[in-house]
């Protein structure tokens, strides 16, 4: 019982990343119907982003907590930004063409990343620095958790619910509502559409920085092809959980990570990246509209 307990812990801890990097794919999906395939690229900048930055600011020579919120906060602005031109330079362009131009475009975003990710970081992978040295916290009953996993559910836990405020509580969230349901509508009510998009980008891009930072405090190899199966995984999270419902990312992320965890602790590592598309199949056959989607009839 003891194992099992272990594992949930786990699980819940890589399931809280996955659902930070689903969120951005189900808000940009929400909004404009359209699958970021490159959002996992974007959680692979992140982790550069904060790899650099922590050697410019010497974090690992005098690392701190607060020294470890900056690194944090300079990722997420850095892709913040990445994010933005995206938007602008790649998909605003096409927006009003056909979707599988679209989906062609995002195509090209992620390996246009990935390869400029390779010129310039290099090949090679890089080791991140501790900027918060790892210690053991006992649980009881045999079961342990790392501060640095600690770490991890408080940061994912802080920016859902801050995302969730920003959507239910601020104008720019009821915006985002406004834009998801109806472009022509929203424009017509004075609500600057391009904007929304972009905001939604931003701040899609600064949970998939996050969730490449706390990644890397746990796993310290990062590589620029980093992000193509935890961008898989996590986009097959939100359609689990319903792609296009904030909520169903999050429960869609957690389902994914407990049963990855479950799947290598007592079966074997060989299926660990196998689960997800077996969980892809028997939601699409079981529920295509994912565990909170609902089926929506379409024109055509």
């Amino acid at each position: 019982m003891a194992e099992f307990f272990q594992q949930l812990v786990n699980g819940i801890t890589w399931g809280s990343v996955y659902a930070l990097i689903a969120l951005g794919y189900t808000m940009v999906y929400g909004i404009l119907k359209l699958i970021n395939f490159a959002h996992g690229d974007v959680y692979m900048l992140g982790a550069f982003f904060a790899y650099y930055s922590a050697r410019w600011l010497g974090v690992a020579e005098h690392p701190t907590p607060l020294h470890a919120l900056g690194v944090l906060l300079l990722a997420m602005a850095g892709c913040a930004v990445v994010g933005i031109v995206i938007e602008r330079a790649a998909y605003k362009p096409v927006r009003r063409s056909s979707r599988l131009a679209a989906l062609i475009t995002a195509i090209g975003v992620s390996l246009l990343l990935e390869n400029a990710g390779i010129l310039i970081f290099g090949p090679d992978p890089k080791f991140f620095p501790q900027i918060i040295p790892s210690t053991n916290i006992a649980l009881g009953g045999g079961v342990t958790i790392s501060n640095q996993q600690v770490i991890i559910l408080v940061v994912s836990v802080v920016l859902m619910i801050g995302l969730r405020f920003i959507v239910l509580k601020t104008r720019v969230g009821k915006a985002m509502q406004a834009v998801s349901h109806n472009h022509t509508a929203a424009a017509l009510m004075g609500i600057s559409v391009d904007r929304i998009i972009t905001f939604t980008f931003m701040i899609g891009s600064m949970l998939a920085a996050a969730a490449g930072v706390l990644v890397a405090l746990q796993n310290p190899k990062i590589e620029p092809l980093m992000g193509i199966m935890p961008g898989l995984k996590a986009f097959v999270a939100a359609v689990l959980g319903g792609i296009g419902n904030i909520p169903g990312a999050v429960i869609g992320g957690l389902i994914m990570g407990i049963a990855e965890v479950m799947v290598v602790g007592y079966l074997s590592p060989t299926y660990r990246d196998a689960i997800a598309f077996v969980l892809l199949i028997v939601i699409l056959l079981v529920r295509p509209a994912g565990i909170l989607g609902r089926n929506v009839a379409e024109k055509v």
